[in-house]
């Protein structure tokens, strides 16, 4: 069993920066797909950015890429997601998720989730 826990979020003003955080306890994969997913008011839930560890890149929706970042540190099982240039669209809750095997954008294929966190940007 894999625990994930979210943290960073918070209210931002338009072009500001937040780090997402989330901790992963328990059976922790060394070779692992995480990655994050939002959901914005009334809407479905969506891809954002994911990566495959070692050694694999990573891939993100196609309206943050250049603004987002997906990082982890394998020392602190803890995976990050660096958020720059926020616009008031990026509003959501933001879900960590991990899943063994090859990485896909399909959040029913990922098997472990955190409760989430709010990012609120301001316009």
């Amino acid at each position: 069993q894999v625990q994930l826990v979210e943290s960073g979020g918070g209210l931002v003003q338009a072009g500001g920066s937040l780090r997402l955080s989330c901790a992963a306890s328990g059976r922790t994969f060394f070779s692992a797909t995480m990655g994050w997913f939002r959901q914005p008011p009334g809407k479905e839930r969506e891809f954002v950015a994911a990566a495959r560890w070692p050694g694999g890149s990573a891939r993100y929706l196609g309206s943050v890429e250049g603004r987002f970042t997906i990082s982890r540190d394998n020392a602190k099982n803890t995976l990050y997601l660096q958020m720059n240039s926020l616009k008031p669209e990026d509003t959501a809750v933001y879900f960590c998720a991990a899943k063994s095997g090859s990485l896909v954008t399909t959040a029913s294929e990922y098997m472990y989730w955190g409760q989430g966190t709010q990012v609120t940007v301001s316009s």
